[in-house]
Order: structure tokens, then C-alpha cells, then sequence
């Protein structure tokens, strides 16, 4: 699988994905335990991405 359409995409967008999955979690936390850790996580993963993609480009 070719993954370089990462590099293309700008850090702002991780950042928001990584919010939207923060509150996606947020409104699943009492419906349903293990979705809420999966989107916890990808917001992590998301954000900490967009974190190290913004500290390359500077």
C-alpha cells in the first residue's frame, strides 16, 4: 500500500481530526466502553502525527 499522500496533507487537518475523535469519544463514553478508548487513541495517534509533522516543516 502506498501511504504518501501523508506527506502531502497539512498538520492542521491531523489536529482536527484528532479533535473530532476526542469528542466523538466524549459523546460514546457511556454507550460504549471499548469504542470510546479506540477513539481516545486515535486521537492521540492523530494529533501527536500532526505534532511531529509541524515540528519537520519548521
Amino acid at each position: 500500500m502506498n501511504f504518501s499522500f501523508f506527506k502531502n496533507i497539512a498538520p492542521i487537518y491531523f489536529y482536527l481530526v484528532s479533535v473530532i475523535c476526542f469528542v466523538l469519544s466524549n459523546l460514546t463514553r457511556d454507550k460504549n466502553i471499548p469504542l470510546y478508548y479506540a477513539l481516545l487513541f486515535l486521537g492521540a495517534v492523530f494529533f501527536i502525527i500532526g505534532f511531529f509533522k509541524r515540528m519537520k516543516s519548521k
